[in-house]
């Protein structure tokens, strides 16, 4: 099992580079925004890509999550036959709405929630969302062949093209908003023609109308699930544009950012874990193996969680070169960034849980569990923000995230039962749950804030939370990386 563990770790590190580059060139976005732009006009952008997020669902429409059920099953039809026919459809059906975007961005930008002499907007986004959906399926089958190496480098190259448009249009040329979105398809449409040697070594230009239809059948249910995960994510921000205003959207949002790190991990595992589920699904162990990759993934999370809630706001709050990482008229909403990082937590769980509901084709449960959460979240940001501000948006994303997990675990044990190692966790949230009693109760300086997070690490140690196998392993590694 170790070694199981070991491998996932691995193409969790190897996607993790991609995934913590592209995040934190992104991240180093923030601040150039935050010092140029307007929160105002950070507010805009969110917005914009609010919809973005939702409208993808509708171009991918399932495929991707077929592709990975089907092409690793190779029950219908042949490799090629897997590879083409979705990436086909997805080819298809993104052009349509891409054109119906182009055509149509003038009476467009009142649904976007821009002003009408910002249509170009559209016209970017119409590109941006075409690009992407074409590389779903090309990224989809990097994971599914492990070429982990390939895709972590297209990705890092992807996101440094946006980082140095964005530099030179933004900061240098000072084009405004407009060149963010520019910037964002310039690299969408590099991606798309690095990946076309991927395409054409598994590419026929035929149509497998037998695989379509099992296809279709596996992902649409697919599609309001994750229209009510994009829900889940983005609500926020529309709503708070609505009862509030941009400048409050562009405060929530730079701090919403700042939950990067919990996102790099999210981004790290869901790449691994998928195709990890999917091969080890019929071991005699799985259920123990997938267990225990829970136990992990809580302690690691829980880590980075607590780490920076004790010390982010003193890195922001620190000058680098003269310059915030963020300006003081974003540090209303630092509150904000722990419930982000603990929301992301809770969503990590639930992709953990997810391997069951995919092995077992229960694909439709998926719906039920996914509503839980973005009525939740919908609900109480109505209810919560007029009261607490974006303060009331994070805490409704935050249950949101947790009603899901909560409802998926009780759906899931239903027809896949795992034992968890419920009196594991349960060590592991009681000396975090101290750890941050003493962080609200006391305000503590910075060097008892390195206090509490080497408590925290010693706590687990004193309750047994590690095995003596894992204290044995960690020995190991320990002394063969010092010799």
């Amino acid at each position: 099992m170790f070694e199981q563990i070991k491998r996932l770790g691995t193409d969790t590190a190897i996607y993790g580079i991609s995934t913590i580059v592209a995040r934190l060139l992104n991240f180093a976005l923030v601040p150039l925004y935050a010092n140029i732009l307007t929160p105002a006009e950070m507010g805009i952008i969110a917005t914009v890509y609010s919809y973005i997020a939702f409208i993808t669902i509708f171009y991918s429409f399932g495929m991707e999550s077929s592709y990975f059920r089907y092409a690793s099953a190779k029950e219908i039809g042949t490799e090629k036959d897997n590879f083409s026919t979705p990436y086909l459809s997805v080819i298809l059906v993104s052009g349509l709405f891409s054109l119906a975007l182009f055509l149509f961005a003038s009476p467009l930008t009142g649904i976007f929630q821009i002003a009408s002499s910002s249509y170009k907007i559209i016209y970017y986004t119409s590109g941006i969302l075409f690009f992407d959906a074409i590389v779903l399926i090309p990224f989809a089958s990097l994971r599914l062949q492990r070429k982990a190496k390939f895709f972590a480098t297209t990705k890092i190259v992807s996101i440094v093209i946006t980082v140095i448009l964005n530099i030179v249009t933004l900061l240098i040329l000072r084009w405004g908003i407009e060149s963010v979105f520019l910037s964002n398809l310039v690299a969408s449409f590099v991606t798309s023609l690095i990946l076309l040697p991927t395409v054409y070594r598994q590419f026929r230009f035929s149509f497998h109308t037998i695989l379509f239809k099992e296809l279709l059948k596996f992902g649409l249910p697919i599609v309001p699930i994750g229209i009510s995960g994009v829900v889940l994510q983005i609500a926020d921000r529309p709503i708070l544009r609505l009862l509030m205003d941009d400048t409050s959207v562009g405060i929530y949002q730079a701090n919403y950012r700042m939950g990067i790190f919990m996102a790099l991990i999210n981004g790290m595992f869901e790449y691994a874990w998928r195709p990890f589920f999917l091969m080890h699904a019929k071991d005699p162990d799985a259920k123990l193996l997938f267990s225990r990759v829970m136990t992990y993934y809580a302690a690691v999370t829980s880590a980075v969680l607590l780490f920076l809630t004790l010390f982010l706001p003193d890195i922001i709050q620190h000058k680098y070169f003269g310059k915030y990482i963020l300006p003081p008229s974003y540090w209303p909403g630092l509150n904000v960034v722990p419930f982000v990082m603990l929301g992301l937590l809770f969503s990590g769980i639930a992709t953990n849980l997810n391997a069951g509901i995919q092995i077992q084709k229960k694909t439709m449960y998926l719906l039920p569990t996914s509503l839980s959460g973005s009525i939740t979240n919908v609900a109480l940001n109505f209810l919560l923000v007029p009261i607490f501000g974006i303060m009331g948006a994070a805490y409704a994303t935050t249950i949101g995230y947790a009603m899901v997990a909560i409802s998926l675990y009780f759906v899931v044990q239903r027809f896949y039962y795992i034992r968890y190692e419920f009196d594991r966790l349960t060590k592991l949230l009681l000396v975090t749950v101290v750890a941050f009693a003493f962080l609200v109760l006391f305000s503590p300086a910075l060097l008892a804030k390195a206090g509490i997070f080497t408590g925290w690490c010693v706590g687990l140690i004193l309750l047994g939370f590690f095995t003596p196998g894992e204290i044995s392993k960690l020995k190991n590694i320990l002394q063969r990386k010092i010799t």
